[in-house]
Parts: C-alpha cells; structure tokens; sequence
C-alpha cells in the first residue's frame, strides 16, 4: 500500500465537515505540519469542538485502515503528491479532485496527453459494439490509452478491445475498489490491472445512500473528461418523455466545458431513427462535434500525440 504523510494530511482534512476540494485546493501544501493543518480547519469551519486530540484520531484510523488485510488499494495519491496528476486549468476549483486510489499503474495519469475517452449506452444495440471496437482498435494501434467507466455496454467494449489490442486502459469507477460495480466486471477489472492498466476511484468508503451513490456516477462521469485529451461518444440516448437517459452526457458536458476535442460516432443512412444515437444527433448540431471517421481518427491520433497515422475503419 503505497501512500504519503500529505495523503493523509488530506484525507483527514476531507473527515471533517465544511472541508471540500476548493478549501484543500487553496489552503494545504505538501510538507505542512498536522497541528497547523488542524488549527486552520479550525478557524475555517468555526468547530472548536474539534480538539487536536480527534484530528489525530481521525488520521491514525485511516492509516490503520490503509494498513489492515481489508484495505484492497494498491496506493493513494492526493493533491500536493509527486504523483498527482495535473489537473486542467479550464476545471473550476470545486470539480477538481484532490485524492484518488487506485490500483496499477498510476502513471497512465501522468500521460493524459495519450489518453482518448470512449463513453456509450448500457445496452448497444446489434452492430454498435463491432463500430466501437473499429474505432477504439484504430486508438490504440495510432498509441493511444484508452479511458471509460467500466460500465456495462459500450464502456465495457472500449475496455476490451483496448486489451484485445495489446493496448492500455484506464477505468474510473463510482464506487470503491473492494466492491466492483458491476460486479460482472471484477474479472474485466482483474484483467485490466493485470495488463498494466489502472483501476481508479475517488472513494473508499461504501455510498451510504442511494442518492449518493447516483451523485457518484455523475462525478465519475466529470473524471473521464477531465482525464482525456479527447472523448469519443459510441452510441447514447438523449433525455425523452419515455424514460431513456445515458451518462454520456454528463461526460460530454463536462468535456465541452474543459475544453476537450468532442467526436461522436454516427452513420445517417442507418441511424438516423435509431433512439441509441439521439444525444450523438443533438451534439453535432454544435460546429465543434465531428463525426468518428478514418479521417478523424487521423485527427485524434494527430492531436493527442502529435503525430498523424493513417487507419481504415
């Protein structure tokens, strides 16, 4: 289990309440001193209950839990970490992460600029899975790593092929590390870790309701785009009267908003009545959406590392 005195100093920082990302953004630095930590949540959140006596106990319980046979993390890095990843500007204070566990290879967070995002429905429909795995196949050859949430459906194929293809992959998950949701991918999971690729969370605890974990999906949902260079839409519904819904656009959104490179794959002559590919029609009516093609392909591939490599989808 690898982690950092700083690790601690935040996710015990994280413990108490009125303590969020932006405060731990602005306020902890690598290297500070635990009484100085706890003296300034303190003052900010007006608890002068909190006695420097339960700070230290909140730290040494997560340590031990980080230390007991029931921890199932590899590691954890947080802001102020050699290891943390960078996050992009264009990300508000708020939406940033400030700890991840994980398990693998957690340098795939340190190589964003090789990193494509694939999101899609639950349930694609007869012949989307063969489109994506061309499309992510093509990725992964050009030198790309492949990002999705470990769903079922099209996250699930974009994992896959991206393994099939010798390539890496990196899955960001709404829950915990110890309880793989779903639970039919903890083998996918396995496989994916044993490839050299990176499992991901922002959790360790189990959600306590279910509010909380839906919340979860869509903040997993921010992660994926933040940790791209690129996102690829595979097929997914748009909100209608009869109940459909996908993720994905929470995943779009978010890319829109940190300025990422937006492609969603779409054929008019076969899908122009299919429900599968209503949020894939809406996000082209924007000039910045391009369609998933050889030649966007090229673009992506050019794009997100520099260099143009031809494919035939």
């Amino acid at each position: 289990m690898i982690y950092t005195e700083n690790a601690l100093n935040v996710l015990t920082a994280l413990e108490c309440k009125g303590i969020g990302p932006a405060w731990i953004y602005k306020n902890i630095r690598r290297g500070q001193d635990l009484r100085t930590i706890w003296k300034m949540i303190s003052y900010a959140t007006k608890n002068f209950e909190l006695s420097y006596e339960i700070f230290l106990r909140k730290r040494n319980d997560i340590e031990t839990l980080f230390n007991s046979e029931e921890c199932s993390l590899d590691g954890v890095v947080a802001y102020g970490d050699e290891d943390f990843p960078v996050v992009p500007d264009t990300v508000k204070g708020g939406e940033r992460p400030v700890v991840l566990f994980y398990k693998g290879n957690i340098s795939l967070l340190h190589k964003m600029d090789k990193n494509v995002a694939v999101v899609g429905v639950l349930n694609p429909e007869h012949g989307i899975e063969e489109r994506e795995r061309a499309f992510v196949k093509a990725l992964v050859t050009g030198g790309c790593n492949i990002v999705s949430g470990l769903a079922k459906g099209c996250d699930s194929i974009s994992h896959k092929q991206a393994l099939d293809s010798n390539g890496k992959t990196i899955a960001i998950l709404p829950g915990t590390l110890k309880n793989i949701i779903p639970s039919e991918n903890r083998l996918l999971s396995d496989e994916i870790v044993s490839k050299n690729g990176l499992l991901v969370t922002e959790y360790y605890k189990e959600a306590s309701s279910k509010k909380e974990l839906v919340d979860r999906y869509v903040k997993r949902d921010r992660l994926q785009a933040m940790f791209c260079k690129a996102i690829c839409l595979a097929a997914s519904y748009a909100p209608n009267d009869q109940g459909n819904d996908s993720g994905s656009r929470h995943a779009m959104g978010k890319a829109k908003e940190y300025n990422r490179q937006r492609y969603v794959m779409y054929n008019p002559e076969i899908d122009h009545d299919n429900a599968q590919f209503d949020l894939n029609r809406e996000l082209l009516k924007e000039s910045s959406v391009r369609v998933i093609s050889t030649k966007s392909i090229e673009e992506i591939c050019s794009f997100v590392l520099n260099r143009t490599t031809l494919f035939d989808l």
